[in-house]
């Protein structure tokens, strides 16, 4: 087994940077050695620093060095699925930070690649599986020590959130953690998505409805609600209740950071690191294409929804491959 991942971050942006500096600084048996930005500029200040990074423009030059083993993808989403394709031809590991494509038809095409290359090389950035809390509450209901999980209720609370954020954001950037949060804890596809709105904030601007309740249900009738808040004004809060036969569990109750990544910081470490140990060892474990390919399927269900408050429309999904089973 190879004793150090080298890495090459593609995106040198505000989570390209922060996974460099994790990396860099806090993780183990991995190091920098490539970062791909078109902005040649950007990408040397990301590496200010970090002996034997290089820069690169052109992806393809990077992975073709022969100083890369693993792939950590930190690019707007619409721009993934062509750093993905070629990177799972290479038969390198990946960590793609969500999404893993905009939308579902893109994400089967890279299911289906990755199912052609006979294992699993994808792990998606869904940093909430990592988180502590998460991780009791998903522990609780394999266990069945509470009996069956009957409900899940949820709060995405945001402070702001930027000038280009729309309406539609509220389900693609922001309820995507949920979609897929949701699936992990209870271990179930979600099966329809509704929104409901409300009297809105003076803070939301036009075409966005804040504050909102996005509700879900998952194959066997768990029922989901997610309340948002993204123009809190006061902080960032994620919290979730578990409801189950004999018991309510519920976790980050009273948990206000500034911003998301004080709140995950310790769950995007054990993300990276888990990744890096699992890319060493060639066994891919986190969140995987398929569960990026859900959360994509759910994302459409639930843009339809914001479009049509009040109206239940069903999350459609491809036949799960045997990779994934």
């Amino acid at each position: 087994m190879t004793q150090e991942l080298r890495i090459a971050v593609v995106g040198a942006g505000r989570m390209g940077s922060d996974h460099i500096e994790r990396i860099h600084r806090r993780m183990e048996r991995a190091r920098i050695t490539a970062i791909v930005d078109i902005d040649e500029a950007k990408a040397r200040a990301a590496i200010d620093g970090i002996e034997g990074a290089k820069v690169y423009t052109d992806f393809t030059e990077a992975i073709d060095s022969g100083e890369v083993d693993a792939v950590l993808v930190a690019t707007p989403g619409f721009l993934h699925e062509q750093v993905l394709l070629p990177t799972l031809t290479k038969g390198l590991p990946i960590l793609c930070e969500k999404p893993l494509t905009p939308d579902s038809e893109s994400a089967w095409r890279i299911v289906q690649a990755e199912v052609a290359a006979g294992r699993r090389l994808v792990q998606v950035g869904f940093m909430r599986r990592f988180d502590a809390g998460y991780r009791a509450v998903r522990a609780a209901v394999e266990s069945g020590e509470h009996g069956e999980l009957l409900a899940l209720d949820c709060e995405h609370i945001n402070p702001e959130v930027p000038d280009a954020y729309t309406g539609r954001n509220l389900i693609d950037d922001t309820v995507v953690h949920e979609f897929d949060g949701m699936r992990f804890l209870s271990g179930e596809e979600i099966v329809s998505v509704r929104v409901a709105g409300g009297k809105r904030s003076k803070h939301a601007k036009e075409g966005l409805m804040d504050p909102a309740q996005i509700q879900m249900e998952t194959e066997s009738g768990v029922r989901i609600t997610v309340n948002t808040h993204v123009t809190s004004q006061y902080g960032y809060a994620v919290t979730t209740r578990a409801s189950f036969e004999g018991a309510h569990v519920q976790e980050g109750l009273d948990v206000v950071t500034p911003g998301f990544e004080e709140r995950f910081l310790d769950a995007y470490d054990a993300e990276v690191q888990e990744w890096i140990d699992a890319s060493l060892a060639g066994e891919l474990e986190g969140p995987d294409a398929w569960d990026g390919y859900a959360a994509a399927a759910c994302c459409e269900a639930g843009l339809k929804a914001v479009d049509d408050l009040g109206q239940s429309y069903p999350v459609t999904l491809q036949e799960k491959p045997e990779l994934y089973r």
